[in-house]
């Protein structure tokens, strides 16, 4: 790689929800939703595209806007009509189809380009034999849509939500699809259904109890991958904040559950239960891909204080004999191996989060709870100018860092903001001996504090913990 790689893997000024990764070519893109920073709801900004290649996971380039809401015919402006988690597919004709839903039409759209990350244009809905559109039959609500070309040049497309007891005024006047994920088999033409909708076998909260699903069962992002000859089926679960899978011999079912791919507060981890949950909770929605000889999880977190701002992130996950282990949160994530133990690191890239009463969940609507640090920045929404960091670093709260190569360190310096006094400890393990110590005091612009290093060599992660008074922004820190 030409630089290291961190998590988030874009630029901190980007948050880019439900990001679908596809190797077209020689490169990785991203298709994902587009979050407006400090939004009042989901996926406010129109699509954009970002793609790395293959053989270098830190170099990422912003493709630029491939597709506005003002394109599609229901692309009105308005939170109820944003435009949520899209999918990206290379049709038999060479061409790429960009599958996407508007606000809670229930309708299915197709955009097309003749690149991977060109300008996409408005192609058509996805609808039945007779010329009736996917969603006009009272069908549940058709939502995420995930797709998927078999080996045999078969077109698959994955669909579903599945909330309880959900109003259906909030749905648009549709159902919920509480029995699960939905699968159905297009034509050649991307847009006619030949099949469907199936219930696939990926239970929801209705159908999962005294199954392997209960406690995990389906409520949106359907995504579909292919490994070894079998089929994996990808979701958010109920829990929200979970991607996990799902396994079968056929694209469209039975389902068997597989497991956790990943939480982004590391919740099933090590026991780890979700209200000792390692970084602050929401939705998750993502992916997995084979990049070369590696597999990866694509998934995204939170940021300012809810569920507005996601931002795109990665880990590298094991897979043996069928089966994928539930990755850990990093924050050198597709760096492929730790980060160098010498240099100055973002604060952002923490990789768990929580204050002296833990972590909890951000919910729809904004709240101010006044222990809890967050990541944020300063302004409004951009394409520029990153500086992203911790806020409101108060007692007891810590930022971990993981994981770095520590070889011959003597001090550790944090470049900090803000009215705080106090003492920052670094440790190994949450509740391990501090081995550095860095004292602080009241500063009104940045300023830089160091303590000395007093730990091991070896590859270990950083707990940065403060023990004081009031508050400060953590920017930064070095390593010496």
């Amino acid at each position: 790689m030409k630089n290291q790689a961190f998590n988030p893997y874009l630029p901190s000024y980007e948050y880019i929800p439900d990001a679908e990764p596809h190797i077209f070519g020689d490169r990785v893109y991203i298709y994902g939703s587009h979050d407006r920073f400090n939004g009042i709801s989901f996926c406010l900004n129109d699509y954009v595209c970002w793609s790395a290649p293959t053989d270098d996971l830190s170099d990422w380039r912003y493709e630029g806007v491939i597709y506005r809401r003002r394109q599609d015919p229901n692309g009105k402006r308005g939170i109820m009509h944003a435009m949520f988690a899209p999918d990206v597919c290379k049709g038999a004709d060479g061409r790429y189809y960009l599958y996407y839903f508007v606000g809670y039409t229930g309708l299915i759209s197709v955009a097309v380009c003749d690149e991977p990350a060109g300008k996409y244009e408005f192609f058509g809905y996805v609808k039945y034999a007779d010329g009736t559109v996917l969603g006009k039959k009272d069908e549940p609500l058709q939502f995420d849509p995930g797709v998927f070309i078999d080996d045999d040049g078969r077109i698959y497309m994955f669909t579903g939500f599945g909330p309880v007891n959900y109003p259906a005024i909030l749905l648009g006047g549709h159902k919920a699809s509480e029995h699960g994920a939905m699968g159905f088999e297009l034509e050649s033409d991307m847009l006619t259904i030949k099949q469907g909708p199936i219930y696939i076998g990926v239970k929801g909260k209705a159908d999962g109890k005294g199954t392997p699903y209960e406690g995990h069962e389906f409520f949106e992002a359907s995504s579909l991958r292919k490994f070894g000859g079998r089929y994996y089926f990808i979701y958010s679960s109920f829990e929200g904040h979970e991607l996990c899978y799902a396994v079968s011999d056929s694209p469209l079912g039975q389902f068997e559950y597989g497991g956790t791919l990943v939480s982004i507060g590391d919740v099933g981890l090590r026991g780890r239960t979700r209200r000792g949950a390692a970084n602050y909770l929401g939705n998750t929605h993502g992916s997995l891909i084979k990049i070369k000889d590696d597999y990866y999880v694509f998934y995204h977190r939170q940021t300012n204080k809810h569920q507005f701002s996601r931002q795109a992130c990665a880990e590298r996950i094991e897979f043996s004999g069928g089966a994928f282990r539930q990755a850990e949160l990093t924050s050198c994530g597709l760096n492929g191996k730790p980060l160098k133990g010498k240099g100055t690191y973002e604060a952002r890239i923490a990789c768990n989060l929580y204050s002296c009463e833990g972590a909890y969940w951000y919910g729809v609507v904004k709240k101010i709870k006044r222990l809890h640090p967050y990541f944020t920045q300063s302004g409004k929404d951009r394409e520029d100018n990153p500086d992203q960091y911790i806020a409101n670093f108060r007692k007891g709260a810590t930022a971990v860092f993981k994981y770095f190569d520590i070889s011959e360190l003597n001090k550790i310096s944090v470049c900090i903001k803000g009215k705080a006094e106090g003492m920052i400890a670094v440790r190994n393990s949450p509740d391990g001996a501090a081995v550095t110590r860095i004292f602080i005091s009241p500063c009104k612009s940045p300023a830089t504090f160091s303590g000395k290093w007093t730990g091991t060599d070896g590859i270990q992660p950083l707990y940065f913990t403060f023990e004081g008074k009031s508050a400060f922004d953590f920017l930064s820190f070095t390593l010496d």
